[in-house]
């Protein structure tokens, strides 16, 4: 019994798996891991802000309280929790339609916002409703991953150039005001923020733990600082407030909520979708612990809670900081923790070197994350694999481009469920032959030179026959009727590959046993699974069909038909396999 209620205790706070083993030699790599990632996170996290609509402030606010939780609740051991591109843009994108009288207003919504995609992946997460996020299908994803990437690129522009742009989600609109403002550019400003990009850039091939970021936004202040560049028009980030965030409250208001609601669940979605994507593919690296989807539900809940209470903003598990994370040695989520103490760190003692920060430098930062984000060999490789998953892709891409973020996950999740709609309504169905010299029959479309009776049809479907699919596979056996000019005397129904028929499809099936014997075609099946077997017994299809019409597979169905025809006994035979031996 005590074993049982730990095990519970561990399954819910998974850092009393692994915290009570710790072992001395995982503390250098956790170290490491902790402090490259909170130095990637001073200059990210602020830059992501900015991207949302918040002062920079807030972006380091949602990387303390947030990654102890998660260190907590989260079955990852390298997943980097924070705020990323894509979650900044949709906190951005869901905001904007409440128009916000003031930043405090602004910074309340995007609190409540925090606690809105807390709720709603803690409850799924405690509902155990991980599967859900499998209707946002890889493609749908990529299409909308890229789109969403080139509306952050082009949304910061204005931070590059220095120049006036509306703020909105609409690619055109954005291309249009580039347009008309492009003469404004600001070309001090426009330097640095080229400057930051090729630091930021290739940095990197320096060593795989460079600074980079970090090295960018301390050569931008130097060079503010040191030619006084706000003199001359290039616009910094200014006062950044020290100390720890305080305790806050999101608003409760059932209006503000309502509103919020479509682009929280988006990015509960959407922002679980991205963090379970990679912390799937780290730990298939390290195999030495389990990920439970569930778990992890409702340990980005338990984070996005403690953006929501202290100051933050919606947070997910970001691609590239868990790459750095692993590749610098993180063991446990004790890395994240180091990584958390970092920031503190820098709350209380560092805030003031960040006031000649440029913006075109955290600009740099979100350029830099988001061209990564742009897929250009998924629809090449979906062109040449699936033409289907290509135009789903390419149909998301477009309407996220031209229509919004919001608009274009739910069209792309609606896509992805119609696909699926689609393809379960249409179940693989194929006529079998035998191979010649064996009791074997096989899809006479994949195969040659099967042996085939002409007064025999023998059908396979691969699928399950219930409401949706019903006429597609009553069409196609009537129409490979049709195709055998009436000769036919007997149907072979081979349903091994069928795993269920409900309420619909054994209603259906019935009348098609009874058409059929009605025109002188008599059916029998074959392969029937126990599960299936017990619904056809439920609805007497069993007895309709008659067990001495029930065979254990088509050979035997086939010897059956053959020595009823020899005794010209068709319509009364009674062989020998009985409803008994079939399973």
């Amino acid at each position: 019994m005590k074993n049982t209620v730990l095990n519970r205790v561990k399954t819910f706070l998974p850092i009393l798996d692994w915290l009570p083993s710790y072992k001395k030699s995982d503390l250098q790599g956790d170290l490491s891991a902790g402090l490259t990632v909170g130095i990637m996170l001073i200059p990210q996290g602020m830059a992501y802000a900015m991207l949302a609509g918040l002062e920079p402030i807030h972006g380091l606010y949602a990387v303390t309280v947030p990654l102890i939780l998660y260190a907590i609740f989260g079955t990852s051991r390298q997943l980097a929790v924070g705020p990323v591109a894509m979650v900044s843009l949709l906190t951005a994108a869901g905001i904007a339609s409440l128009n916000a009288s003031s930043p405090e207003q602004y910074l309340m919504y995007a609190l409540s916002l925090a606690f809105l995609v807390g709720l709603i992946q803690f409850g799924m997460g405690v509902l155990r409703l991980g599967f859900v996020v499998n209707f946002l299908s890889h493609p749908v994803i990529s299409g909308f991953t890229s789109a969403a990437a080139i509306i952050i690129g082009l949304s910061q522009i204005k931070h590059l150039f220095r120049i006036n742009l509306p703020s909105t989600e609409y690619v055109q609109e954005m291309i249009v005001a580039i347009y008309q403002n492009i003469g404004d550019i600001h070309w001090i400003t426009f330097g640095i923020g080229v400057l930051g990009i090729i630091i930021i850039k290739f940095g990197k091939k320096i060593h795989k733990s460079f600074p980079a970021p970090l090295v960018a936004v301390v050569l931008g202040i130097l060079l503010v600082w040191g030619f006084d560049l706000t003199a001359q028009g290039v616009k910094i980030v200014g006062d950044v407030p020290g100390g720890l965030p305080s305790f806050s409250s999101p608003s409760f208001d059932l209006q503000t909520l309502k509103t919020l609601l479509p682009i929280a669940l988006t990015i509960s979605l959407v922002g679980f979708a991205e963090s379970f994507a990679v912390a799937k593919t780290i730990q298939a690296k390290h195999k030495n612990y389990r990920l439970n989807s569930n778990q992890e539900l409702i340990a980005l809940g338990m984070a996005n809670f403690g953006a929501a209470f202290f100051k933050g903003y919606p947070v997910t598990g970001g691609f590239s900081r868990t790459a750095v994370n692993n590749d610098a040695g993180a063991k446990t989520t004790m890395s994240s923790i180091f990584s958390a103490i970092l920031i503190v760190l820098t709350l209380l003692f560092f805030t003031g070197l960040f006031y000649n920060l440029p913006s075109a430098i955290l600009a740099a930062v979100v350029l830099v994350a988001v061209s990564g984000l742009i897929d250009f060999k998924e629809p090449v490789h979906l062109w040449h694999k699936d033409k289907s998953d290509f135009a789903m892709l390419v149909a998301t891409f477009l309407i996220t481009l031209t229509m919004g973020i919001e608009t274009g996950i739910i069209s792309g999740m609606v896509l992805s469920l119609v696909v699926v709609i689609y393809r379960a309504s249409r179940p693989h169905m194929a006529q079998l032959g035998r191979v010649p010299g064996t009791n074997v029959f096989r899809n006479i479309t994949r195969f040659s030179n099967l042996e085939q009776k002409e007064d025999v049809l023998m059908a396979r479907i691969d699928g399950p026959i219930y409401f949706a699919n019903v006429e597609f596979i009553r069409d196609k056996l009537n129409l490979w009727l049709l195709e055998k000019k009436e000769k036919v005397k007997m149907i072979v129904l081979n349903m091994e590959s069928v795993p269920n028929i409900d309420s619909t499809g054994a209603h259906e099936l019935n009348e098609w046993i009874i058409s059929w014997r009605k025109i002188g075609t008599d059916v029998c099946m074959t392969g029937i699974k126990g599960p299936v077997r017990d619904v056809l017994n439920r609805w007497a299809i069993l007895e309709s069909v008659g067990a001495d019409h029930v065979f254990i597979d088509d050979n035997t169905a086939v010897s059956a038909f053959e020595k009823a025809i020899e005794q010209d006994v068709l319509e009364k035979y009674t062989p020998y396999a009985t409803q008994t031996n079939v399973k």
